[in-house]
């Protein structure tokens, strides 16, 4: 996975999948782009970076369920009460981790879990009932793309164990515009 550089293989099929006719009037621009991350003290990784500055920034057609929403914007389940969003802090996990499962008493847990909501992603958007996908901005995941809900957080990506898809965010698109379920390797 290249997060520095964007293939031309990878953007083809960026365009295939979203069926963008629009001559990149839906695209954020180059400018947009470098202001958000100058913004917010990150930049974006490829291919996702040159989508939302060429492509497109956002689709209802999904990814996920609900659709892919804008690069500055937020699902509409997201809700009011949750803290600001800090991308330029790194994104705290490497594996998957339940804590839903995790036997440490919750104020142990509460002040871990804020940072794996809000730290060093970006909201690609939902699958409904508290299903976040998001990407990863900064930190050693950066450039792949995470399941987070209430129950616990999970790399997508076939070296987790649950997809036989590579885990970025062209190849996170690739596997749902081929209908796959999002936990193909589980069936």
């Amino acid at each position: 996975m290249d997060t520095e550089h964007a293939s031309p293989e990878d953007l083809a099929a960026l365009r295939a999948a979203f069926d963008v006719d629009d001559d990149g009037e839906s695209a954020l621009g180059w400018e947009t782009v470098r202001a958000f991350e100058a913004r917010h003290g990150v930049v974006l990784p490829e291919p996702y970076r040159t989508f939302v500055a060429e492509i497109t920034d956002g689709s209802f057609q999904g990814p996920p369920e609900f659709g892919l929403v804008g690069l500055e914007e937020l699902p509409g389940d997201w809700g009011d009460q949750r803290p600001e969003r800090d991308l330029s802090r790194p994104f705290p996990l490497t594996s998957a981790w339940m804590w839903e499962d995790d036997e440490r008493p919750e104020e142990e847990l509460a002040p871990l879990l804020g940072p794996v909501f809000d730290h060093g992603s970006i909201v690609l958007g939902t699958d409904g009932c508290g299903m976040y996908w998001y990407l990863v901005v900064t930190g050693p995941q950066r450039g792949r793309v995470w399941n987070i809900c209430g129950e616990g957080a999970c790399p997508f990506g076939a070296e987790s164990g649950h997809t036989t898809t590579a885990a970025g965010f062209a190849d996170w698109v690739g596997h749902w515009a081929a209908g796959k379920p999002w936990f193909d390797a589980l069936r």
